[in-house]
C-alpha cells in the first residue's frame, strides 16, 4: 500500500533515537481519535470487502474470524469494539484490515482507514501518568501530529493478551533448563533492572522473576533505567539489564548505545525483550552490543538467557 511504501531503514531509525508510526483511524467521524502503531509491526493495509471473513465458534468476542490472505490463515480483532467503538454497517462495509506481525503472530486489527507514516524522536513520545491510573488502560503513550492533533499509541500486546491469550508467554512455563544450571552468585544476589512501558509485558516479567525469586527493580522507559544507572555510584553490581525497543523518552536501542559508552556499565549484560523480532532489530541490537535478544512470546526464557550470557 502506498500509505506504507516509504518506510526507513530500522538502522537508521535507531541510531537516531527514532521511529516511524502508521497513524490510522477506527472510524469516519469528523472528531475520530487518531491512533497510531509502529510500522515495523506492519506489514500491509487491505480493504476487508475484498476478504471473505470465516467465524469461529465459541471465539472470544472481539476476535471476529479469519481471513485467508497469502495462503495464510489471519485472525482478525476488532480494534473499534476493543476501544468502545461499534462500527455502522456501512462502516464496516469501507473499513480496513491493517495486517501487523508481533513476535511473528500475524494478526488483522479492522480500523477505518490508514492516515499516512510520520517520524518521531523517542523523546516527542509521552506517557502521562494518567494512563497508569489503572491496570486496564489501553493507552501506553502518545505524540503531537503536525496540526497539534492528539495521536495515540495503544498497548497491542495487551488486546493480544486480552483475546488470543494463547499468543502470549506462558509465565508459569518453567523453562527446562533452570533448574540444571546454578545460578551466578552476582544474579542471585543482585538485582536486575528492566526498562518496559507495557503494563502486560511488566506484570508478566515481575511473575517470571517471582518464580525464580530473583530480585528485579522495573522502569516505565529507558530514561528512567538509564538515569537511575548513571546515578549509581558502583553500576557493575547490577548482574543484567533487560530492555523493550519500543519506549517513550529513550529507545531501548539508545538505551543500549548510552550504556555501552558509559565506563561503569559498559560491561554489564543487556538483554533486548522485543515484540519487533525481525533480523533487522536483532542485528542493530547486536552491533550496539546487546549480548541477547528475546521474543516476549519467550520471555518465561529470559532468565536462563541471562545465565548463558554471564556464564560466557
Amino acid at each position: 500500500m502506498s500509505v506504507l511504501s516509504k518506510v526507513d531503514a530500522t538502522t537508521n531509525l535507531a541510531k537516531n533515537n527514532e521511529l516511524q508510526l502508521l497513524v490510522f483511524r477506527i472510524n469516519n467521524s469528523e472528531d475520530s481519535a487518531f491512533y497510531a502503531i509502529n510500522v515495523f509491526k506492519t506489514r500491509e493495509v487491505v480493504e476487508s470487502k475484498n476478504h471473505f471473513l470465516t467465524q469461529i465458534p465459541s471465539a472470544h468476542p472481539l476476535l471476529e474470524g479469519t481471513i485467508i490472505l497469502r495462503g495464510l490463515q489471519i485472525p482478525i480483532l476488532n480494534l473499534p469494539e476493543w476501544l468502545g467503538t461499534t462500527l455502522t454497517k456501512e462502516e464496516r462495509s469501507k473499513s480496513n484490515i491493517l495486517i501487523c506481525d508481533f513476535n511473528g503472530i500475524i494478526i488483522g486489527l479492522r480500523i477505518m482507514s490508514a492516515y499516512r507514516v510520520i517520524k518521531k524522536n523517542w523523546n516527542e513520545m509521552h506517557a502521562p501518568d494518567s494512563y497508569r491510573l489503572k491496570e486496564e488502560g489501553v493507552v501506553m503513550n502518545d505524540t503531537r501530529l503536525e496540526d497539534g492533533s492528539l495521536c495515540l499509541i495503544l498497548d497491542y500486546e495487551k488486546l493480544l493478551a486480552d483475546v488470543i491469550p494463547q499468543a502470549m508467554v506462558d509465565v508459569h512455563e518453567s523453562p527446562s533448563n533452570i533448574q540444571d544450571t546454578p545460578l551466578p552468585h552476582k544474579l542471585l544476589n543482585g538485582e536486575v533492572l528492566i526498562a518496559e512501558d507495557s503494563k502486560t509485558a511488566q506484570r508478566h516479567l515481575v511473575q517470571i522473576f517471582k518464580n525464580a525469586a530473583i530480585k528485579m527493580r522495573l522502569f516505565d522507559n529507558g530514561k528512567k533505567l538509564v538515569d537511575y544507572i548513571l546515578a549509581m555510584e558502583d553500576p557493575s553490581i547490577i548482574p543484567a539489564i533487560i530492555t523493550d525497543i519500543e519506549m517513550p523518552e529513550m529507545s531501548g536501542f539508545t538505551v543500549i548505545q548510552t550504556l555501552r559508552k558509559n565506563p561503569g556499565s559498559k560491561d554489564i549484560p543487556i538483554i533486548v525483550n522485543s515484540s519487533m523480532t525481525g533480523s533487522n532489530n536483532k542485528r542493530e541490537a547486536e552491533m550496539l552490543g546487546a549480548n541477547g535478544f528475546i521474543d516476549k512470546t519467550k520471555s518465561h526464557n529470559v532468565i536462563p538467557l541471562i545465565v548463558e550470557v554471564m556464564n560466557s
